[in-house]
């Protein structure tokens, strides 16, 4: 098909679309159903001129991954020197939503030009000899050495080595006569977004998830309009909108950053799971974060546990099951909102469970700032990235107040709490009394 031709194509109406597709024969509607110019709508197709990087930031939902799937298979089919990174988060992601996912490249591809998958080397090889190979983000050395003349990098907002990943990502990328790199994300204030919207030579686009409303289940988009419209969180992650870091919050971004490891080094002393149930038995998520005490004297968040709007015995049986895979000596549970009805509540989710109920003498934030003070000084790190975990961080004020996602910061107050028991002690922060 002829450039024109899939222009005029992408200009027809669905209604257009569908009037042609009646008016032609089984072969050639078949064919065509498999033109991605035809199906895709304009934001979802690469921008126009020469640029290196394509940066898709759009709400969830929206079709990121058909069109970087899509991207994929148009170079691959029209190349056959083409060498291409498919670089997920994890390499578990880049198989199962990158490749293996209903809107993944092997979904997109057509029966006469489908890949030879062979999961075990990382590799999708198409008839005419174009290579895609897949890495994960949270592995950045696993890209030092390749070369590619296209890459993929799927949802960079959550890499948790981003910086890292992304720079040897852009130095593999050095054959080809034209290398280039789509970036297709959920819209998060990370430094590594930020760094990309203001380079030079990175082109952005974005998106709404009411933009595909046609092929999301009937009354999502106005549900979570409902639910979310107008919120931060909305604005986030339906609208596309890239929210700027929260003044006067308690954590930033690059604080969190720069306090990210890959490894904890050596054996932890300590292992606490803290809780913040909520207040209700039909309440928001509960808060579950798991730190550990390093024989650096460092603490380190190693899971977040936190579940969303279960009834007390599920999430009890979360908290359990936290403290068993990662060996917790410890289970601290904020008592505020009826301290009996938690302590029975996780005796009856493990019967041995070590649990200390604490009690808030203070507001969220004011027991935040020493916490958020161990960060400054270096002596808390995240093992990996806690999205959700770091968003409500970043939403806390200095001096109270709170707006980040969710109604309460509940996974962060956990983490408070956590951090409190390894790092802190008590020292006026709360009255403790041990089960």
């Amino acid at each position: 098909m002829r450039g024109s031709d899939r222009e005029w194509l992408a200009r027809l109406e669905a209604t257009e679309r569908a009037a042609l597709l009646a008016r032609l024969d089984a072969d050639g509607a078949a064919r065509l159903g498999w033109d991605w110019r035809f199906q895709a709508r304009p934001t979802q197709l690469p921008p126009p001129g020469d640029w290196r990087v394509w940066l898709m930031m759009a709400g969830r939902g929206f079709g990121k991954t058909r069109a970087g799937a899509e991207w994929v298979r148009g170079i691959a089919e029209a190349d056959p020197a083409a060498r291409i990174a498919l670089v997920g988060a994890t390499l578990g992601e880049a198989r199962a939503v990158m490749v293996e996912g209903v809107s993944g490249v092997l979904s997109v591809a057509p029966w006469w030009a489908r890949p030879d998958y062979a999961p075990a080397l990382r590799r999708l090889t198409w008839p005419n000899g174009a290579v895609a190979m897949l890495f994960g983000a949270a592995e950045p050395e696993s890209l030092r050495g390749p070369q590619f003349s296209h890459g993929w990098a799927d949802e960079i907002a959550k890499w948790a080595s981003g910086a890292a990943a992304w720079d040897n990502l852009m130095m593999g990328l050095r054959i080809g006569d034209a290398p280039r790199v789509l970036a297709t994300t959920t819209p998060r204030p990370v430094p590594l977004v930020r760094r990309l919207v203001a380079a030079d030579g990175v082109v952005v686009t974005g998106g709404r998830t009411a933009d595909n409303a046609a092929n999301l289940a009937p009354g999502f988009v106005a549900a979570m309009a409902a639910a979310y419209g107008g919120t931060r969180l909305g604005r986030q992650e339906l609208d596309g909108e890239l929210i700027a870091e929260v003044e006067g919050a308690l954590w930033t971004r690059d604080l969190i950053e720069r306090c990210r490891v890959a490894h904890v080094p050596g054996v932890l002393r300590r292992v606490v799971v803290a809780v913040d149930p909520p207040a209700s038995a039909e309440g928001d998520a509960c808060g579950i974060v798991v730190a550990g005490l390093g024989g650096d004297g460092r603490a380190y968040v190693i899971a977040d546990a936190s579940v969303e709007r279960q009834r007390p015995e599920g999430w009890a049986r979360a908290v359990a099951a936290a403290a068993m895979v990662h060996g917790a000596d410890r289970v601290v549970a904020e008592a505020n909102n009826g301290g009996a009805m938690v302590a029975s509540v996780l005796r009856a989710a493990e019967e041995t469970m070590p649990v200390r109920l604490v009690h808030a003498s203070r507001g969220k934030a004011a027991r935040a700032e020493p916490v958020a003070a161990l960060y400054e000084a270096g002596r808390v790190a995240h093992r990996g990235a806690f999205p959700a975990l770091e968003d409500q961080m970043c939403g806390l004020l200095a001096g109270g107040g709170y707006v980040g996602p969710g109604r309460s910061p509940d996974r962060a107050d956990a983490l408070v709490w956590a951090m409190s028991e390894l790092m802190l002690g008590v020292r006026g922060e709360a009255r403790v009394r041990g089960m």
